[in-house]
């Protein structure tokens, strides 16, 4: 008897500044050559579906901000308890749903600052994390190009990645302040996979960060 695949939903959408489809659509060909059946949905009404919900293994959402129903945040919930992976990178989970506070506690992180401009920053990977399997093998510091985030996170996250934002003058902190980058977070019998880089197409191809989203999408599947 032949395995059962495994299922991937993406939800694509939101703000068309972050070409949701194309930034998306790049990971879609990794997880269809490691066997997952892929649906894509532009409508958050996806999330109501119980029984499409109940045999999804993996949600890879690429969704800036919105407004959310009750039931659409239910229903994504319940299927991450369930045991469900949730996956998303940039302002795809970080800036979604802020309005949402069940939403906010299934994350684990919330954005709320960025660099006024894409520029050349550092991440710095803690081979300590619990699931550093993610990051194993990568350099102490990853160069990206792209948006540096403030983020707001949680003792309950493990946190596999920090980026540092300095103090300058003028800025109303005094001191630098260290946040997360990436983390994973267990949420019932789920998994949730962050990364605050991934502002467009080409940050996902930078070859550490393309190694880390893709094993973040294969660590959380169910």
């Amino acid at each position: 008897m032949s395995p059962v695949p495994k299922r991937v939903l993406v939800v694509r959408g939101g703000w068309k500044g972050y070409a949701p489809a194309r930034v998306a659509g790049s990971l879609i060909a990794f997880l269809q050559g490691h066997g997952y059946v892929v649906a894509v949905s532009n409508d958050l009404d996806v999330f109501t579906h119980a029984v499409l919900m109940a045999r999804t293994d993996l949600i890879v959402q690429c969704w800036t901000t919105g407004s959310p129903t009750y039931d659409q945040i239910a229903g994504l919930r319940d299927a991450v308890e369930a045991g469900a992976g949730y996956v998303g990178w940039h302002k795809g989970i970080v800036d979604s749903f802020g309005n949402s506070p069940t939403y906010l506690q299934l994350t684990g992180a919330r954005y709320v600052a960025q660099s006024s401009n894409i520029h050349r920053h550092s991440i710095a990977c803690d081979q300590a994390s619990r699931d550093r399997e993610i990051i194993a093998d990568l350099p102490a510091q990853v160069a990206v190009v792209d948006n540096q985030f403030w983020v707001l996170s949680d003792a309950y996250n493990d946190v596999l990645a920090t980026t540092t934002i300095p103090a300058r003058a003028g800025d109303p902190w005094s001191d630098p302040v260290t946040v997360p980058a990436i983390w994973t977070r267990r949420w019932g019998a789920g998994r949730v996979f962050g990364c605050a880089p991934g502002h467009y197409a080409p940050t996902l191809e930078i070859p550490e960060i393309r190694t880390i989203v893709e094993r973040g999408l294969l660590w959380a599947s169910r």
